[in-house]
């Protein structure tokens, strides 16, 4: 047992508001630059929907992530090293700026210059930020926000297009719901796999999943690679960049940029220990409805003392340990249960995982005359909804609708419970009993999804350096400001010492 921190994060999408403020914040921190107009490191979907790129995860057509070959030996869906050689030059799998959309800015000039003329209104017209000439906004990264009943949005979604015709036509009489986005961090990452330069890289103290920029040649192996398409072309520098996990204020203790700002307060940050001896082989797992099981199976209990012995051989400190001791991602995807992985069946083990949204399983109990105070009322809902359990499924579960009415039921027991303390007092044993959790658990969870402070929700270790005055400064501004990003600083072009915190680890 290799036992090894990973910096990780869940999100209640019962909470998102779908107000995008995460994703500014993260635009206005990292890529409000020129050569990444286009990219949104993080981005809100309404589901069903396209998502953005649009249609990324159509994996026939983008080949991301990883599959199992004749042998059940993992390989690259984007080719092994010869095909990836073959199209070093023109790499067929790769979005295109339809796919994204053209980033427009507005001649607001017009506006200011224009003379006072009662009977001509000046517009400010929108011309495209790349190539300066006039052009009509047809396409953004939220384009289809709040649209997942309309057929032109929802019918291409490449979830539903897996199921049943009669599940697609219903679907927007059903449910509507946000998903925000950020890279995974796999702990399987297939872009660091993809790469030809190895200028991406997995860090070994936290796992975060970087780019080094003096490294990068710009193959982009890593955009077709990866199957959320969360890896973005520099089309000034020709350098990938990529969420970073606002690794500069990870490094101070401090909660990332959409984590601080998130108006709903769904995100949950913390560290996990894992036993990185077995990643391959849980990534292997023949049915993919036996990944989320296999990827549970690698976080280690951190109050395991045998955990917690081999922890320290590792040469993990104890503030990391006790931080992963009090980590409320390891509560929420081991203890309680209630977080899923996102498409697991990428194979690549992502490490941002989702609490399923429970709110339109109650919307859907009163329209069908129940009680949606009333347990029973919603778990039949829940048993007899399959139209929204199928496409929850076909997230966060790889098609096993019986894991996801688990969590659902576990999430409704909860509610009918607080409800029921909250009114007289009293609790129903038999309700506990049905979903296998005691109510001092029932109760603890409810405290850390509905009620939990920052402190609570954010449990995030400083880094151990020398240098610890240098990682607080670079927390207040964690952009990539420098021409090209990390390692692309003036100090370092002149051969000078890259700063610590920017130094690219060996990947492993």
């Amino acid at each position: 047992m290799r036992v090894m921190a990973q910096v990780a994060m869940v999100m209640n999408l019962d909470k998102c508001l779908g107000c995008h403020t995460c994703s500014v914040t993260c635009k206005q921190t990292w890529t409000n630059r020129d050569g990444v107009e286009y990219a949104w490191f993080n981005n809100v979907e309404t589901r069903p929907g396209l998502g953005y790129p649009r249609g990324h995860e159509d994996q026939e057509r983008w080949r991301g992530g990883w599959e199992l070959d004749g042998r059940g030996r993992l390989r690259l869906r984007s080719g092994g090293r010869l095909r990836r050689l073959a199209h070093l030059f023109a790499n067929p799998d790769l979005p295109t700026l339809d796919d994204y959309y053209e980033p427009a800015t507005y001649d607001f000039d017009t506006l200011v210059t224009a003379p006072a003329d009662e009977s001509r209104i000046p517009v400010a017209r929108p011309r495209s930020a790349l190539t300066g000439e006039p052009m009509a906004v047809t396409a953004g990264p939220n384009w289809d926000d709040d649209l997942a009943g309309s057929p032109v949005h929802a019918a291409a979604d490449p979830v539903l297009a897996a199921m049943t015709e009669q599940v697609r036509l219903s679907f927007e009489d059903t449910f509507m719901f946000h998903l925000p986005r950020i890279c995974e961090h796999c702990l399987n990452p297939a872009c660091v796999s993809a790469c030809p330069s190895s200028a991406m890289y997995k860090r070994v103290e936290d796992g975060i999943v970087l780019v080094d920029q003096d490294a990068c040649r710009g193959w982009r192996m890593c955009v077709s690679a990866c199957p959320y398409k969360k890896v973005y072309l520099n089309h000034r520098t020709g350098k990938a960049e990529k969420c970073t996990f606002c690794f500069p204020r990870i490094e101070a203790g401090l909660p990332t940029v959409c984590a601080e700002t998130c108006v709903g307060r769904l995100r949950y940050l913390g560290l996990l220990l894992y036993d990185a001896d077995r990643v391959a082989e849980a990534a292997a797992v023949p049915a993919p409805a036996d990944l989320l099981d296999a990827q549970r199976s690698l976080l280690l209990d951190p109050s395991d003392p045998e955990v917690v012995a081999a922890a320290r051989r590792s040469g993990i400190a104890e503030d990391w340990i006790d931080a992963a001791r009090r980590s409320p991602v390891w509560d929420l995807i081991a203890r309680y249960q209630v977080a899923l992985p996102l498409h697991p069946e990428y194979r690549t083990l992502p490490m941002v995982w989702y609490v399923p949204p429970l709110s339109p399983v109650l919307d859907a109990t009163g329209a069908r005359g129940g009680d949606d105070a009333d347990a029973d009322d919603v778990f039949h809902t829940i048993t007899g909804l399959r139209i929204p359990m199928e496409y929850l499924a076909g997230l966060f579960t790889a098609g096993d609708t019986d894991r996801v009415a688990g969590v659902l039921l576990r999430l409704a027991a909860m509610r009918a419970h607080m409800r029921r303390r909250s009114v007289d007092g009293s609790a129903d044993p038999a309700l506990l009993e049905r979903v296998g959790m005691s109510a001092e658990d029932v109760e603890a969870m409810y405290r850390l999804l509905a009620v939990a402070k920052a402190a609570d929700r954010h449990v995030v270790p400083a880094a151990h350096t020398e240098r610890a005055a240098e990682l607080a400064s670079w927390a207040s501004g964690c952009s990539l400001d420098g021409p090209g990003g990390p390692g692309m600083s003036p100090t370092a072009s002149r051969g000078g010492v890259v700063p610590l915190t920017l130094r690219r680890r060996r990947p492993r």
